[in-house]
């Protein structure tokens, strides 16, 4: 019997063996050199790998998607990736372009629907993270347009599924609940000024592509913009994607009902140690009226450079259990966005969460041909804030896990 859970679309916005995080060519990456075209193409490999404790020992950890298995050591990613890179330099024409394949358990959350989302039924599965084009083109402002055709990463959000540039191994309830992962479409930024950006992208829908990997026949956009102030120091990156989510053969009418993702982003850069970012998130779903949305606080204090101190406090409300929810079952999260049967639970109630984290980043300096390793032990606390049981297999209000991963980079 399907509930409200087993229709709702798992959000992203967002990425190994043993203990570990893992790593995909990192988004942050500097220029490609000079040289011919072909000299700007790099291959990469990243691994994660991690554990999460929990004395409870549930079968799952609920509210927590890619670290929901408790008490067992698991290969969350082996990311591939070949790119090559627009040049963010470039006053001319420039093209790039970045294929990207994970293996690992995060796929179970990362898939685009219709591609490689049945093909393994077990615990590690094979994903499409990216397949774009990239082109710089010097035209409209002094700044140009950056345009990229394909499949990619949401821009929403501040967590990314490249666990490399994201403090924490466990995500918040936002990335988790409250925005997309991925897109099949276009998306434009217009650098309309040295403070302003403005973002326009047309997809397919949430974690979807073309054909049987659309739950419905409806397109959905991006819209936003980024404003870059204080010299750097103060960015805020607020867009929004609106479209029909619902399948189509569950939802009559699916392609009536919009649901709206919203997120803002605030990072200011308040010392040379010291970076304070602030995520604000609203969801909202036509058909069933339900609303979610929280808000997220990180700091992050670098000790030296190779330690990091980081601190996530987030407050998430799900109006009617719609959104938040556990997915025990290897191919439940890719059948709940598919309208299919599947064994998928929340509580089926209004529920507000209440997260704290707090963990440590190590990051030693290693020779080549390793590019970069991360250890990233942390300790962290869910709660929810009303009288509701849904951590530890409905026994209590609150559930407390340590957890350590690394990201290990070629």
């Amino acid at each position: 019997m399907m509930t409200r859970q087993t229709l709702r679309s798992l959000a992203p916005a967002t990425a190994a063996f043993g203990l570990a995080a893992c790593l995909a060519a990192p988004a942050r990456a500097d220029s490609p050199p000079a040289g011919s075209w072909m000299s700007g193409i790099k291959l990469s490999a990243q691994f994660e790998g991690g554990v999460t404790f929990n004395l409870a020992d549930p079968k799952t950890n609920f509210g927590q998607l890619f670290t929901d298995h408790a008490n067992q050591a698991t290969l969350n990613q082996a990311l591939f990736t070949m790119q090559r890179q627009i040049d963010p330099k470039q006053t001319g024409w420039d093209v790039g372009f970045k294929l990207q394949g994970l293996y690992g358990s995060d796929a179970r959350y990362t898939h685009f629907l219709g591609e490689l989302d049945r093909s393994i039924s077990t615990r590690y599965q094979l994903d499409i993270v990216e397949a774009n084009v990239t082109l710089h083109m010097p035209v409209l402002t002094p700044g140009g347009i950056d345009l990229k055709i394909g499949q990619f990463p949401t821009p929403l959000g501040y967590e990314t599924i490249d666990p490399s540039t994201n403090p924490f191994y466990s995500h918040s309830y936002i990335f988790n609940f409250g925005l997309p992962l991925k897109h099949t479409g276009g998306l434009a930024v217009v650098h309309a000024s040295p403070v302003v950006d403005l973002y326009l992208g047309l997809d397919t829908g949430v974690n979807t592509s073309f054909g049987s990997g659309d739950n419905n026949s409806a397109p959905a956009g991006i819209v936003g913009a980024n404003f870059t102030l204080l010299g750097g120091n103060l960015t805020i990156l607020a867009l929004a994607h609106i479209g029909p989510e619902n399948p189509s053969t569950v939802v009559p009418n699916a392609n009536n009902y919009m649901r709206y993702y919203n997120d803002i982003v605030i990072t200011y850069k308040a010392s040379d140690k010291l970076t304070l970012t602030t995520e604000l998130n609203y969801i909202r779903d036509d058909f069933f009226k339900a609303d979610g949305g929280g808000v997220a606080q990180y700091a992050q204090y670098a000790l030296n450079d190779t330690l990091t101190l980081n601190g996530r406090a987030e407050v998430w409300a799900d109006g009617k259990g719609f959104y938040v929810g556990a997915f025990p079952g290897n191919l439940d999260a890719v059948n709940a966005q598919l309208g299919n049967p599947n064994t998928s639970y929340g509580t089926g109630r209004a529920t507000t969460y209440g997260a704290l984290t707090l963990g440590v980043t190590y990051k030693p300096a290693l020779p080549a041909p390793v590019s970069g390793l991360l250890i990233r032990p942390e300790l962290r606390y869910d709660t929810a804030l009303n009288n509701v049981k849904p951590f530890n297999g409905g026994r209590d209000r609150g559930a407390f896990t340590i957890a350590s991963d690394f990201v290990l980079g070629f």
